[in-house]
C-alpha cells in the first residue's frame, strides 16, 4: 500500500528548497535593516547591501578598504530591474546586454537613478543579472537591485567560500547566506554597453 500524503517521507529536494527559502528571507530582512550580507555568486563570493542606503554602503566600503570613487556593481533578479538604464541604449546595444543575462557579464550602462556612492560620480553604472539562481532570488525578494561587490579586502583575492569570508571579515558581516558558487572562481567580466569593449 502506498503511503498517504500525511505520512509520506519528505522529499530531500523539497527540504533543501524550504531551507534556502528561509535563509534568503533572513538575508533580505538583514538587507532591509541596513545590514551587509555575504553571498555566493557565479565564480566568487560577494558582499551585498541596499544601494540606496548610504550608511550601509559606507560601511561596506570601509570593510573592504575600497574608495567610493571606484564605484560598485549592482545585481538584479531580471533584465527588467535595469529597464530604465537599458532604454538609454540604442537597440543593438540593448540587445547585446540582454542576450548575456543571466550570466557572469557586468555592463556599464547610462546611470538614471543610482546615487554617487554607487557610481563613483560617473555617468554610468555597472549592472548584472547574475547566472546564480540564489542571488537572483535574493534580489527578487528584496524588490530591486542590490550592491554585490567581491567579498575581500582590497588587494586580497576574492573569497571562494564562506570560510574565507569569515576569515576576512571576522564577524563584521551581518549575515552569511549559505550557498555555493557555480563558476570558475573568477569575477564577472565588465564590458562597456555602448562600445562592447571589455574592461575586465
Amino acid at each position: 500500500m502506498r503511503d498517504s500524503p500525511s505520512n509520506a517521507a519528505p522529499r530531500p529536494e523539497l527540504h533543501t528548497i524550504d531551507a534556502d527559502h528561509f535563509r534568503v528571507g533572513v538575508a533580505v530582512a538583514v538587507l532591509r535593516g541596513g545590514g551587509i550580507v555575504a553571498h555566493a555568486t557565479e565564480g566568487v563570493w560577494g558582499l551585498a547591501c541596499d544601494p540606496f542606503d548610504c550608511d550601509a554602503v559606507d560601511r561596506l566600503l570601509e570593510l573592504k578598504g575600497r574608495s567610493v570613487s571606484k564605484g560598485l556593481i549592482l545585481i538584479g533578479a531580471e533584465v527588467t530591474d535595469f529597464a530604465l538604464e537599458l532604454t538609454l541604449l540604442n537597440d543593438p546595444a540593448e540587445a547585446r546586454v540582454s542576450a548575456t543575462w543571466p550570466g557572469a557579464n557586468t555592463w556599464l550602462v547610462p546611470n538614471v537613478r543610482f546615487p554617487r556612492w554607487i557610481t563613483g560620480g560617473r555617468t554610468t553604472v555597472a549592472v548584472r543579472v547574475p547566472g546564480h539562481a540564489q542571488a537572483r532570488r535574493m534580489c527578487a525578494r528584496f524588490g530591486g537591485p542590490l550592491v554585490s561587490t567581491s567579498a575581500n579586502p582590497s588587494g586580497r583575492p576574492p573569497a571562494l567560500n564562506a570560510i574565507t569570508v569569515r576569515r576576512y571579515f571576522d564577524g563584521a558581516v551581518d549575515y552569511v547566506l549559505h550557498g555555493e558558487t557555480v563558476g570558475d572562481g573568477m569575477p564577472s567580466q565588465i564590458r562597456d554597453a555602448t562600445s562592447g569593449d571589455r574592461l575586465r
